[in-house]
């Protein structure tokens, strides 16, 4: 499109620990690549075949302060296989979070091991 100059490149996570949200983040999405920034950031990303929607990074930069509100933004990831997923997710240290979903929708809260929340979704 004419005028469009933005690219989206990744999303930055707030962190007390960002090594250790970095793994389960790794581990979770099952991507190998990973890099450690100037200002103790550990970045995450897709190698090569690990995604088929492209290369968008997490990056996890650390800060003081433990998260106290409800998140602003979360992330969405969609599952084949929901149950599977989500308990693969909780075995890594997620925990299910009730923000008033209600149990008959097609998704699953979870946060992760420093409280940050997102979406399991499926096609139901």
């Amino acid at each position: 499109m004419k005028g469009m100059t933005l690219t989206f490149s990744g999303i930055v996570i707030d962190s007390t620990d960002p090594v250790a949200v970095a793994d389960f983040w790794q581990q979770a999405l099952g991507w190998s690549g990973r890099q450690s920034g100037d200002r103790g950031e550990a970045i995450i990303h897709a190698q090569e075949g690990e995604t088929v929607y492209g290369p968008p990074s997490i990056v996890f930069q650390p800060v003081p302060e433990a998260r106290t509100v409800k998140n602003r933004v979360h992330l969405d990831f969609y599952s084949p296989n929901q149950d599977a997923d989500v308990a693969r997710l909780e075995a890594l240290g997620a925990t299910r979070v009730d923000v008033g979903q209600g149990p008959s929708r097609s998704f699953v809260v979870l946060a992760d091991i420093e409280g940050n929340e997102f979406c399991v979704l499926s096609e139901e």
